[in-house]
């Protein structure tokens, strides 16, 4: 008996004992991992592993923003929060040159297995995979600014390891480029690049010449005000990735999920449509904090919810700020930020019949919902000799309202108008063009403009 007795004892202390274990668990944390693979430039990998982290987790890489670290951005931003509710990983990559923006721009990083920063990323995901076993078909990138920079990039380049990415304030793939050694694109960053659907999607296909397989969806979010990656980035961005997955510049679905937002789908009206573009009026380069459930959404890392379950609206006071500035660096830039984007849609024929113009063209592309509606208009020039300074004016058909524009002035709000260009974008080289657009609502009907006039001159339409 006395041995029975002493045998239940020791019982209850081993189970005592477990229950102080399980009692004082730690909380996971930010761990740096080392020697994970191939890393040209010297990246450093920081890994978040919830407690509850799933069996085969997804895995989604958090590129910080220019002046960001990864450990900023694990301090900043949702995404280690919603690990712990959904159970996948999180890597956050971390940057180590001075100015700590990703090389987006070399063509190494915009090359499949180049080199640069994109191999190392690559090099950090299949460490994971590898390690955790985790699932290799659900492999997401997000990033704010440079970070969306680098999450176009990604995609681009290792479509047959990324599913999906969501690009805050960011540029197109390949558009940052340069072969001088410079990580920074003032033309891109300005929104000076313009390019055919087709040219940016060739873009995208010459980063890995030969691959047949999938690609993955994206969903791009850019503030019309952005005054560090312009807005014309986002409308650039559109164009690529609807090129790249096939799904036509017309959207299928649009609403708008907060009062200043425009969300475009195209492909599919669904949470995880091919393609997601949300513009933001009158958004700042550094768009709020909070956004990323529908980042997570887009992916399909929420299992159940249909709708965020963080609030996307700004922060309050209390909402921790980011330990450096977004985006913007604060020497000489070297590499990029993010980017926003605009909607495009199949242009809508005027309801007239436009004047053939002598030395220009007009291309107005409307996307309206509700009351509301966006227009992004490209003026071509198809003269011999270059324009300085323009003017476009029109007159709207109906009761049409602006209520903000990116890239040029308008002026009055109604009626009949005049956009004028912005001091970045006055001049037109012969068989060159400028794009600008502006929000408005409307009442009754919302035709295309009839007619346009460019100094003057009757133009006609393309």
């Amino acid at each position: 008996m006395r041995k029975l007795a002493s045998l239940m004892l020791l019982l209850v202390a081993i189970c005592l004992s477990a229950s102080v274990l399980v009692g004082t668990a730690q909380a996971a944390s930010l761990v740096e991992v080392t020697n994970f693979g191939a890393n040209p430039s010297g990246l450093r990998m920081y890994l978040y592993v919830p407690n509850n982290v799933k069996p085969h987790p997804a895995v989604l890489v958090a590129n910080h923003y220019c002046t960001g670290t990864g450990p900023a951005f694990y301090t900043n931003t949702q995404y280690a929060t919603l690990a712990e509710q959904y159970g996948f990983i999180v890597i956050y990559p971390s940057v180590t040159r001075s100015e700590q923006c990703f090389d987006v721009a070399s063509p190494q990083t915009l090359t499949h297995n180049g080199g640069s920063d994109s191999l190392g990323i690559v090099s950090m995901v299949k460490y994971v995979l590898q390690t955790y076993s985790a699932d290799a078909s659900r492999v997401y990138a997000t990033g704010i600014s440079s970070g969306a920079m680098m999450t176009n990039v990604l995609l681009g380049a290792y479509p047959d390891v990324f599913a999906a990415g969501a690009a805050f304030s960011g540029v197109p793939f390949g558009c940052f480029a340069t072969t001088n050694g410079s990580l920074w694109n003032s033309d891109c960053a300005t929104g000076k690049i313009i390019k055919t659907p087709q040219q940016w999607g060739d873009l995208v296909r010459a980063a890995y010449p030969g691959y047949t397989g999938p690609r993955p969806r994206m969903q791009l979010w850019h503030g019309t005000n952005d005054d560090v990656l312009y807005y014309q980035n986002f409308t650039e961005a559109v164009k690529q990735w609807t090129d790249v997955l096939g799904t036509g510049q017309t959207p299928a679905y649009t609403d708008a999920p907060q009062a200043s937002w425009t969300r475009t789908r195209y492909g599919g009206t669904g949470t995880q449509a091919p393609v997601e573009a949300i513009s933001v009026a009158g958004g700042p380069h550094n768009l709020p904090w909070g956004l990323e459930p529908y980042a997570i959404q887009f992916f399909g890392l929420d299992a159940t919810s249909t709708t965020p379950t963080a609030t996307p609206n700004v922060p309050t006071a209390t909402s921790v700020a980011p330990t450096a500035t977004p985006n913007v660096p604060t020497t000489t830039p070297i590499a990029p930020t993010a980017t926003p984007i605009a909607p495009t849609a199949t242009p809508i024929a005027p309801t007239a019949t436009p004047v053939s113009g002598a030395g220009c063209q007009v291309r107005y592309v409307l996307n309206q919902w509700g009351t509301g509606f966006t227009a992004e208009v490209t003026v071509k020039n198809t003269g011999s000799a270059a324009i300085n300074g323009w003017s476009l004016a029109w007159t709207f058909g109906g009761n049409q309202q602006v209520t903000n524009a990116w890239n040029a002035t308008i002026s009055p709000t109604s009626g009949s108008v005049v956009a004028k260009n912005m001091s970045y974008n006055a001049s037109i080289p012969a068989g060159g063009s400028a794009s600008f657009g502006f929000q408005a609502s409307y009442s009754g009907s919302n035709s295309a403009p009839a007619s346009f006039t460019l100094n003057g001159t009757p133009c006609g339409s393309f």
